[in-house]
């Protein structure tokens, strides 16, 4: 007799035994199915919610890095103007000079050649700019009666490793002068007139504003012919430059120390308090933006890691939750099954008996359940798998996430198509052998 047949018969005649103990391997794989997916549901999720906190985190810090970026590029443009504005703020003097002479009297008197400022603008210097090589010497003006100082300047030197630059201050022409305000204003002069000096005629070009510094006694002139008049040809007594606005907080040591490798034998002297005071601020003031973003990068990194912190936390719950709840069920499924087969088998005392009479082997009545536990085990592990499948994911995860696909593993899927006609096989196998083991005598007489 063939056994599988029996098998079947069996189960179509017990459709209500079946059907309780599919139910019961359905619930239990479903739980165990449902809880591996909601776990992997909330690693999906978490990962989404750390991206997204991730992606909006860059944006942020980017959209930061390029406000503070643009500022401090606005900041940086504004000290180069208000610098620009205020004039030369470095000098570079001959090592001999005597600072207290031009702090006090406003004049030079120890000179250098004038091949210095040459030599500058073809070296690679970076801390400076604007070279203007200069003489300066306090003077009788003998056909005003007064003292005045004079300069001789030529056109600003361009930097041979940089584009041109506009000029700070715009060359004198041979045979012309500039006169500061103070004297001017005392001698009535203006544009177009014509003055002599030092036996020499000079037309008036330009006369300067009020600046409330020595400049208003000053008297400007050619370079060439301030260096014959003064008997300094080939000379200067200064290099006058304007700092590029570094970054570095010893700015003035760093621009010593490059133009000591390039003219050693000088010394660099710093004027202008007001565009030194500038600069700190705007430099102040960009490394403050600098700070700020540095902050917001370090809240933007705590707020990540607190969502991880709670993600993990959630994480820890589910776990937990079902560390508990599947072995429950995985149990209870399996006992309710061990029941079920153990009252089929009481019910069918007499059958089993009949068949072992007309010649149904114990083997053969074992294979009977064990087979009916078998296929009851497939059926409700596919039913299960599916239930909690689709329960886990709609728990775990929106019907919008386009990450749904992730939650399916083949691994979990031919766990549950193995694992619980096991489970069945197991929890039926005491009732099986007892029916399995049965006399037919000795049951055919009691009936």
């Amino acid at each position: 007799m063939n056994v599988w047949r029996l098998v079947v018969r069996e189960i179509s005649h017990r459709r209500l035994n079946f059907t309780l103990g599919l139910v019961s391997v359905a619930v239990a794989v479903g739980c165990l199915v449902g809880a591996l997916t909601l776990l992997r549901a909330d690693e999906i999720r978490t990962a989404e919610i750390l991206d997204r906190q991730r992606t909006e985190n860059e944006q942020q810090i980017a959209k930061r890095q390029t406000d503070v970026e643009q500022a401090g590029a606005e900041l940086q443009d504004a000290m180069r103007k208000i610098t620009k504005g205020l004039g030369f703020n470095i000098l570079i003097l001959p090592e001999q000079q005597d600072l207290h002479e031009l702090h006090v009297e406003g004049t030079l008197s120890s000179t250098m050649p004038e091949e210095y400022v040459d030599r500058l603008a073809n070296s690679r210097i970076v801390t400076v700019n604007h070279l203007l090589p200069m003489v300066m010497q306090k003077i009788r003006w003998e056909e005003r009666e007064r003292s005045i100082i004079l300069v001789g300047t030529r056109g600003e030197v361009p930097l041979a490793h940089r584009d041109p630059k506009k000029p700070l201050l715009d060359q004198v022409p041979a045979g012309s002068i500039v006169l500061g305000y103070q004297i001017h204003q005392q001698l009535g002069l203006a544009k177009d007139d014509t003055v002599e000096l030092l036996g020499r005629e000079f037309r008036v070009v330009d006369t300067y504003d009020e600046r409330g510094t020595s400049d208003d006694g000053t008297v400007w002139i050619n370079l060439a012919e301030a260096q014959e008049l003064l008997g300094k040809q080939n000379l200067v007594n200064a290099i006058l430059a304007l700092e590029c606005n570094c970054a570095a907080q010893d700015r003035v040591g760093e621009i010593r120390t490059e133009i000591a490798g390039i003219l050693p034998g000088t010394q660099v002297v710093e004027r202008g308090p007001p565009a030194l005071a500038r600069a700190e601020a705007r430099n102040r003031a960009k490394q403050t933006a600098v700070g700020a973003l540095e902050q917001e990068q370090a809240a933007a990194a705590e707020t990540l890691e607190r969502l991880e912190s709670e993600q993990a936390a959630i994480r820890g719950q589910h776990e937990g939750f079902a560390s508990i709840l599947v072995p429950i069920v995985i149990v209870g499924c399996a006992v309710w099954i061990g029941f079920l087969t153990f009252g089929n088998v009481r019910q069918r005392n007499s059958e089993i008996a009949i068949l072992r009479a007309i010649g149904v082997r114990s083997p053969q009545i074992l294979l009977i359940f064990l087979g009916k536990a078998l296929i009851l085990g497939l059926a409700g592990g596919a039913v299960g798998y599916a239930a909690g499948f689709a329960i886990g994911a709609g728990w775990g995860l929106s019907a919008e996430s386009s990450r749904l696909q992730e939650l399916f593993t083949p691994q979990l899927l031919w766990l549950a198509l193995v694992a619980a006609p096991l489970l069945a096989a197991v929890a039926s196998w005491i009732p099986a052998m007892l029916a399995a083991g049965q006399d037919p005598a000795l049951v055919l007489q009691e009936e």
